[in-house]
């Protein structure tokens, strides 16, 4: 069906009523470090609006370095404060004011091999800059479901309680961004949620579009990873804002992402039947998966909102109506740990 994709999207994006009762108990500002990536925009705007709909007073204050683009004035325009920062500039980091709640979006993924040192840098060494300069705040910081192992398909993803074991250098310095938080925390008793990501999914980016992608174009879908889990952007951006209220010191590890464990050929089939595309398969299925087991996530904040039946049809809509795709990639079939 034809639609406005402006009000599809804002109706989408919406902040949920629990949300907005949260953000009344957040007690002070919050601040995104690193609010140029994937989630940060949408999430800080997010925030503004649920601050908005409380009816309450709070700055909402976005850093990075806006070296290009428009973000900059898009987030202004919102009523988001912004502020210009290399977060790896050490006079930089010192200017920024102390926020009682920081979201820390910071990291480097793709581009890993070959810049290894880079990756190291932003994913292990900044986190300690952050968590000295920000050691009276409130941080949830952003990781990534790569540190744990690959498991089979029969086990049902892995759970906060089992050790990590990740697969190459990108893991391997999401890990040590882990442990750098850990560090800080119990060393300044400092709150903090470590929040274990995979895979976000929007209309422009992730796991679904990808598949989706495929199955419109005619490309083969690998079936190499046959299943995944995944989480509409949306819902993953209000529990990060809401996960300001389960800090903890020593650091809570949070998994995030949806209650199912999916099957890639079913998604691509579903996509195959909104899209009228007879979807095309390569690959033999492996007995394992990175898989993740956010029963905790759950507990805490309910089962996400957008349902995977709705998150497929979501991004089968945007696709027909010609809605903004961006070139960010999950590798999500990558089993090596090369990014």
């Amino acid at each position: 069906m034809k639609l406005d994709l402006k009000e599809f999207e804002a109706k989408l994006l919406a902040p949920s009523t629990a949300l907005i009762e949260d953000i009344k108990k957040i007690d002070g500002d919050i601040m995104f470090l690193g609010i140029g990536g994937k989630m940060g925009p949408s999430m800080a705007i997010l925030t503004i609006q649920a601050v908005k709909a409380a009816g309450i007073e709070k700055k909402v204050i976005g850093a990075s370095r806006f070296s290009n683009g428009s973000l900059r004035e898009e987030l202004e325009r919102e009523g988001i404060e912004t502020i210009a920062c290399d977060l790896l500039n050490e006079e930089d980091l010192k200017k920024l004011p102390q926020v009682p709640n920081i979201i820390y979006l910071a990291g480097h993924k793709f581009g890993t091999t070959g810049n290894e040192d880079f990756t190291w840098a932003m994913n292990a060494y900044l986190p300690g800059l952050v968590s000295s300069h920000f050691k009276n705040s409130k941080i949830v910081a952003f990781s990534s479901g790569n540190v744990l192992p690959f498991v089979n398909l029969k086990e049902g993803g892995v759970s906060e309680e089992q050790s990590p074991e990740p697969i190459g250098e990108y893991a391997q310095s999401c890990l040590g961004r882990e442990r750098i938080f850990e560090y800080f925390s119990k060393k300044n008793n400092t709150p903090m949620l470590i929040y274990r990501l995979n895979y976000a999914v929007d209309f422009r980016y992730g796991v679904l579009i990808e598949i989706a992608k495929a199955v419109n174009t005619g490309k083969p879908v690998d079936l190499t990873t046959q299943n995944v889990n995944v989480i509409w952007q949306g819902d993953a951006n209000e529990i990060a804002i809401r996960s300001l209220l389960h800090c903890s010191s020593p650091a809570k590890i949070l998994n995030v992402t949806g209650p199912e464990i999916l099957s890639t050929k079913w998604i691509a089939e579903q996509f195959g039947l909104l899209l009228n595309k007879t979807p095309q398969f390569t690959g033999s299925g492996a007995d394992t998966a990175l898989l993740n087991n956010a029963s905790e996530c759950h507990r805490l904040f309910g089962y996400p909102r957008t349902t995977i039946r709705e998150a497929i049809e979501h991004t089968a809509n945007w696709i027909l109506n010609g809605g903004e795709l961006w070139n960010k990639d999950t590798h999500f079939q990558e089993r090596g740990g090369k990014f």
